[in-house]
């Protein structure tokens, strides 16, 4: 009997249509999931959609739909996604299925009778978006600790979980195990929600009714993050009749999720778990965030984020391999289209691509596509021979730690070695005398074991393009499995290679930014006369976070990489700040020099075309496309609020 894994994803939020945000966890879960197989584990990858709660049945409202109508068509996309991206999930769970409604009301009728749940009345603080309660201790400068967005009191009657009586339970699995990782995560945790004691959890609203009713109280939907964390027990039929896999794959190996929820699935996750006197997972991985230039994507970035724009220009294996080779582990990944095409153009075309095409090309152009048999080896090949036999142990070994970004440099450590011994072996040469023949093929033996061993390891973060490397290099499925990928002589003496397509096209990096902002939309105005009820109104508390402050150009240059940069030194009447705007085909340097002009102060620096920015100037669209920027009058104070 094969050993089991269980890995899961969190279940998705379908607020909205997924995009590049979404896909790391699940990519990051699906390599995972086919190492696992390739290992010879029997798997079980769970993913799925979060459906209740107050935001969906806001957005429901907004359509004009049932909120069910609304999660229906966004779990579609999710699905549709999913395809695309080649997610190898065994099962997908929805918090309104059937099962999962089953298991929740059973649970939390067990519960209640087991003591662990009470009712009473909240008060206190309640951050709809995130759709968590906190304590006044727990907010930021007064503010939702997760998202840094107002709260609004609340008080109305409620279940209470008994999470106090599970604080040194819960401190002493933060403190004593490895179950939560990275280790900052850890610390973060601990000193800010255990340290000074756990605080009963609100479980259920009376004021949301898209959820699941308690079971013996109707008039109370269950709390929706409760509700979401037992998907991981409801989908293998823990106290429901419709699976039956509960014994088989729990306790889950590796529960992956993003950092913002690691408080739930730390905390309260693992004390429902005590309560109900079941195994815990064995492992939570709370990931960084992907961050789109530091900053809120605009046209002027040429930042498309939609997966499936980017699956189809680039490949999906692209895009697979970029989210995941620069996430570092635990930290944020600063996201770009400039930043994906340098990782394509650098790892995937010049140094894989061309490493597999020039040895490819080289085989058939001196042996007619067939490697002679005879051999002489050297003591130059022993290095590149002696780090693709020590590659599977270390690759594996962060993968099940789930650190990608280390294993893909592992990898391309090989990957690069192999391409300095073309360099250094220098088969072009070789290939010029008969008498070199043994020599030459040894070379390209050698190559084209490299790349067998790298394309197995590789193929569970590109499964798509390996298949093709491999019917190229002339490796049969016996040789390309995870038990040969430590050995090194497997193909066959007189391998016949086979020459192919490009696997990675390089990409014109100028010319790509270009189409991919005449891609992007522009929003739709709303004109005057046009019903406001239909923009995207804001409160005047939302409007008071945008910081804008008045400046003066003190200088302004092009920026030498792009055509559309230019970039202001700005007198904003504190220490001076740097502004790069995408108006020069609309302004001269010196057309700027020395005019007041209005900034956004607060926006989070980014970084373009090498240059860092410190803020945006306002301009208005013009009829023919163009950009106005605002000026004002020369008397206004440099730094002044505008109100």
């Amino acid at each position: 009997m094969s050993k089991t894994y269980y890995i899961t994803t969190p279940i998705y939020y379908p607020s909205g249509n997924p995009h590049i945000g979404h896909c790391y966890t699940t990519v990051a879960c699906d390599v995972i999931a086919r190492f696992k197989r390739m290992q010879g584990y029997d798997v079980m990858f769970l993913t799925g959609t979060d459906e209740h709660g107050a935001k969906i049945q806001q957005k429901a409202e907004e359509q004009g739909m049932t909120p069910q109508q609304y999660v229906d068509g966004i779990v579609a996309n999710f699905k549709r996604l999913w395809s695309f991206m080649n997610i190898s999930y065994d099962r997908y769970i929805r918090t309104t299925d059937p099962c999962h409604i089953e298991t929740v009301q059973n649970i939390f009728r067990k519960l209640y009778y087991n003591g662990y749940i009470y009712k009473s009345t909240y008060k206190g603080k309640y951050c709809v978006p995130c759709e968590s309660f906190w304590t006044e201790t727990q907010l930021v400068d007064g503010k939702c600790p997760d998202c840094g967005r107002e709260v609004r009191e609340a008080e109305e009657e409620a279940y209470f979980l008994k999470l106090s009586v599970m604080t040194d339970r819960v401190t002493d699995l933060l403190k004593n195990t490895d179950y939560l990782r990275p280790e900052s995560r850890v610390n973060e945790m601990i000193n800010n929600f255990v340290k000074d004691g756990l605080e009963d959890l609100c479980i259920s609203r009376t004021s949301v009714k898209w959820g699941i009713p308690v079971p013996f109280d109707e008039k109370h939907t269950v709390y929706v993050w409760l509700d979401a964390l037992i998907n991981y027990i409801s989908a293998l039929g823990y106290e429901n009749g419709t699976y039956n896999d509960f014994y088989k794959y729990w306790p889950a190996d590796m529960h992956m999720t993003a950092k913002e929820i690691v408080r739930f699935h730390s905390i309260v996750w693992p004390a429902v778990l005590m309560m109900l006197d079941l195994p815990l997972p064995k492992r939570l991985y709370g990931h960084g965030w992907i961050t789109f230039n530091g900053a809120k994507m605009s046209k002027s970035l040429g930042n498309v984020v939609d997966p499936f724009i980017l699956g189809e220009r680039y490949g999906v294996d692209a895009v697979r391999y970029q989210i995941l080779r620069d996430m570092p582990y635990g930290s944020d990944s600063n996201f770009s289209n400039e930043i994906m095409i340098g990782r394509i153009n650098n790892d995937l075309a010049n140094a894989l691509g061309n490493l597999v095409s020039r040895t490819v090309a080289m085989a058939d152009k001196y042996f007619g596509g067939t490697l002679p048999e005879d051999r002489k080896p050297e003591p130059i090949d022993e290095e590149l021979i002696t780090m693709a036999k020590a590659l599977r142990e270390p690759v594996s070994a962060y993968v099940d730690e789930a650190q990608h970004s280390l294993a893909l440099a592992e990898i391309f450590k090989v990957v690069d070695r192999a391409n300095k011994y073309i360099d250094e072996t220098e088969p072009w040469v070789l290939g010029r005398s008969e008498e070199n023949r043994a020599r030459l093929a040894s070379v390209l033996y050698n190559l084209l074991e490299t790349i067998r061993i790298c394309s197995v390891l590789l193929s569970p973060f590109m499964p798509n393009t390996m298949p093709e490397v491999w019917k190229q290099i002339g490796a049969s499925g016996e040789a390309v499995t995870y038990g040969e990928a430590a050995s090194f002589g497997v193909l066959p003496a007189n391998v016949t290679v086979h020459k192919g397509g490009i696997l990675f096209p390089r990409i014109d990096i100028d010319k790509e930014i270009e189409e991919l902002n005449a891609m992007l939309t522009p929003e739709k105005k709303i004109r005057e006369d046009e019903d406001l009820d239909k923009a995207n109104i804001i409160t005047i508390d939302k409007f008071a976070e945008v910081k804008l402050r008045t400046g003066e150009v003190t200088a302004c240059e092009k920026v030498a990489k792009s055509k559309k940069l230019l970039k202001l030194q700005i007198d904003d009447g504190r220490y001076g700040r740097q502004i790069v705007s995408g108006i020069a085909q609309w302004y001269k340097p010196e057309d700027l020099v020395g005019k007041k002009i209005i900034f956004v102060a607060n926006l989070a620096p980014a970084k373009l075309c090498g240059e860092e920015s410190q803020g945006m100037i306002l301009a208005a669209d013009t009829e023919d496309g163009g950009a106005s920027v605002v000026f004002l009058d020369p008397s206004v104070p440099n730094g002044s609020t505008i109100r």
